[in-house]
């Protein structure tokens, strides 16, 4: 049977957010885009060896941001499973950690805990900004934004590589934890032809990221939220919607958008094969 280009959304495995994304291509190449808290590696790496074609080779490992809901998972990699996983190449582009430090101390140990880690692999990273693009086999990633120091309110979320891969002639939009003055700066930078894609990771787990107006300009009919049950529902502990996030505003925004799909962690991981039926309507949420 001919083999597909597939995207995996990985469910998370305990309560806290997270973003892991497993891409296989039809040659069998794997890319992970994160890979979640310490708390996600075991599920991540077993996720793995279960795939047909998998031989312990992640031939790219795409860090979004410095959040350790983000990439401590990559570090719990390195520090004690380096037997179990070959990563040929690791991408990213992080803030200084003295830029960190600055405007947002209380979450400086995740990039400290990262240099110290970083003479482990060193070799073989790759420091990537806007305009760079990276390649396995069919599948390509364009980098359409990087760190700005200029942009210092929710300075880590901000700094978030956004990436554009492109894919049987369809493409996808991650956008990380990107927050509204890094996607104003986007829209401005690419308007609605740059951004417009068949499919959109919701930026900061469906809350509190960019804004409605990029959102309209990337014009997808496909989201993929990084969202557990309590953060989809805007539960903290009061029930639906009484939370202080803005989850389910942001799914009104989807809704008036006409989004066919909706791919959600807390409904557990899955899959999505290319090129993607984008036009069968999901039910409304």
């Amino acid at each position: 049977m001919k083999k597909s280009n597939v995207i995996y959304q990985l469910s998370e495995q305990s309560l806290s957010q997270m973003m892991s994304y497993i891409i296989q291509t039809k040659d069998d190449k794997f890319i992970i885009i994160d890979g979640g808290t310490e708390n996600d590696t075991a599920y991540l790496l077993e996720f793995l060896s279960k795939l047909e074609g998998y031989n312990n080779i992640i031939n790219g490992w795409i860090l979004t941001h410095a959040h350790h809901d983000h990439i401590n998972a990559f570090m719990d990699v390195i520090s004690n499973h380096k037997g179990k996983i070959n990563i040929k190449n690791i991408y990213y582009n992080f803030p200084e950690a003295a830029f960190i430090q600055q405007y947002e101390p209380q979450y400086a140990h995740t990039i400290q805990e990262f240099n110290a880690l970083l003479p482990a692999f060193q070799d073989k990273c790759t420091i990537i900004t806007d305009g760079d693009k990276i390649k396995f086999d069919e599948i390509i990633f364009d980098i359409m934004s990087s760190p700005d120091d200029m942009i210092t309110q929710n300075a880590i979320n901000n700094s978030s590589i956004v990436l554009k891969m492109h894919v049987d002639g369809q493409s996808v939009l991650f956008l990380g934890d990107l927050g509204i003055e890094a996607g104003d700066k986007i829209l401005l930078k690419y308007g609605k032809k740059g951004l417009k894609s068949d499919i959109v990771q919701m930026a900061h787990h469906g809350q509190n990221g960019v804004g409605k107006n990029v959102y309209e300009a990337i014009n997808a009919k496909v989201c993929l939220w990084n969202t557990p049950k309590w953060l989809w529902n805007n539960d903290a502990g009061a029930g639906v919607n009484t939370g202080p996030w803005k989850t389910v505003a942001v799914r009104t925004w989807m809704n008036e958008l006409k989004v066919s799909h909706h791919f959600i962690t807390k409904d557990g991981t899955c899959k999505i094969s290319f090129p993607m039926n984008l036009w069968n309507k999901d039910n409304d949420f």
